[in-house]
């Protein structure tokens, strides 16, 4: 592959809790640039639990089997080292593998791990995209901001807010004076709720406050779970070969992560 121009963009899907759906998000984001003729890598930071390498693996498996030319990103797994003593070490190595990638790529989309760690970390600091997808719980709500709910007044920036100011203040001192942050919603009820509502017009609220923006972002449909197994996207449904009919769910799907890609990138 031939040197790119201009340095690869790095979007980091982060958020200190797990179960948000980051690797949903992580995968189409990645098929959706391949199928843009972006050369895109993809990251997995959380290499124990590898759900975004599972994703992937699945993929290259289902078009093996089939005879099929799917986009399939290059990946790379980064696992976190046992050794304590290893960690400067290891975070070398990883500047080293992001830097080379910069030169050869268009993008490249990194997921994190769902707790805070050293790999955690580091991704963050590479950022020049951050996407925090969260559900429309409270539990994820915390994450964020600590509001009353007596008084709906936010009383404290949330942990991960806290850490993401951090990491605004790590890339400033390193020359880079702007975070595209986005909070996103990802596995969201498709019923209206009172609680979902007013989790909404916090976010909305906040994202001024602390920097970032925010959208609905994608509903919690059975289909992106059905997809995961076999590596498959909404976006893929009329690629020649795959024979797959297109359902309302899938449609609907389509256009969410249309939605949300054009929302990260106008």
């Amino acid at each position: 592959m031939s040197e790119h121009k201009h340095p690869a963009h790095i979007i980091v899907i982060g958020n200190e809790k797990g179960g948000t759906g980051k690797s949903t998000i992580a995968m189409h984001l990645a098929i959706k640039l391949l199928n843009e003729g972006y050369a895109v890598a993809t990251m997995d930071f959380d290499g124990r639990q590898g759900s975004l390498s599972k994703y992937i693996q699945n993929r290259k498996n289902f078009c093996a089997a089939g005879g099929l030319h799917l986009g399939i990103p290059e990946h790379y797994i980064v696992k976190p080292s046992a050794d304590y003593s290893r960690i400067p070490e290891d975070l070398e190595r990883i500047h080293s593998l992001i830097m080379d990638l910069r030169s050869r790529y268009d993008a490249i989309i990194i997921d994190t791990p769902g707790g805070k760690n050293y790999l955690f970390e580091a991704a963050h600091q590479y950022a020049d995209t951050l996407i925090t997808p969260m559900t429309d719980s409270l539990v994820d709500m915390g994450a964020i901001a600590d509001i009353d709910l007596n008084t709906l007044r936010v009383k404290a920036p949330g942990h991960y807010a806290d850490f993401v100011w951090e990491t605004k203040k790590f890339l400033a001192a390193h020359g880079k004076n702007g975070l595209n942050w986005i909070v996103c919603g990802n596995k969201i009820s498709p019923t209206r709720s009172r609680n979902k509502d007013f989790i909404f017009e916090q976010l909305g609220k906040i994202g001024k406050m602390y920097g970032f923006r925010f959208c609905t972002g994608l509903k919690d449909r059975v289909i992106y779970r059905e997809l995961f197994l076999e590596g498959l996207t909404v976006l893929d449904m009329n690629q020649p070969g795959l024979n797959r009919r297109m359902t309302t769910s899938h449609l609907a799907a389509k256009i969410e992560i249309k939605n949300l890609a054009e929302f990260i990138c106008p």
